[in-house]
């Protein structure tokens, strides 16, 4: 059984859901700008974000929270 989250605006959005909008609102170039990490400068890709940010709860944070400014 599932608990329901309704203050969680994150709740059954998958990280790569996340990046997948976010690469298409901002580019990889402007997402680099926004969130300092190397696999969004050095040859971006889903793949590479997706390992590092489910090992790195920092950088996982930040690009939550883009994608929660980007829905505003």
């Amino acid at each position: 059984m599932q608990n329901p989250q309704p203050n969680n605006p994150l709740h059954g959005i998958t990280l790569e859901k996340i990046l997948l909008h976010l690469v298409e609102v901002y580019g990889w170039e402007e997402m680099g700008r926004q969130v300092k990490i190397r696999c969004f400068n050095l040859d971006p890709s889903i793949k590479s974000s997706l390992t590092f940010l489910r090992k790195t709860p920092w950088a996982r944070e930040q690009v939550e929270n883009l994608y929660l400014e980007s829905l505003k």
